[in-house]
């Protein structure tokens, strides 16, 4: 399951490891169809990684800080530096491929 992210979790959530972060907003189509395939990246990844989302309605301090400007968007972080970023809907397969070798 994608864990929610906003200024109080963020920095300790990216800070070790592998965090992949999507940026959205519940008005946005292209994001709803984002969301599942989030869940299923979730899933099989496991253990291996964080999946977080970050709602730029109620975060815009940190939807700006990343440049966020158009959503979806899709940031992979490693121990706090970002390894990615995708504008657009994913694939799964290829959010797992990233991921692992981010891993």
């Amino acid at each position: 399951m994608a864990k929610i992210l906003g200024k109080d979790n963020f920095n300790d959530t990216i800070a070790n490891g592998v965090t992949l972060v999507d940026f959205w907003a519940e008005w946005c189509g292209p994001c709803r169809m984002q969301l599942p395939i989030l869940e299923e990246v979730s899933e099989e990844i496991g253990e291996k990684a964080t999946v977080g989302k970050i709602n730029v309605d109620h975060e815009l301090e940190l939807a700006q800080r990343f440049g966020v400007q158009s959503i979806p968007t899709l940031i992979l972080f490693k121990d706090g530096e970002i390894v990615d970023k995708m504008v657009g809907v994913q694939a799964k397969e290829t959010l797992v491929d990233k991921i692992n070798n981010a891993l």
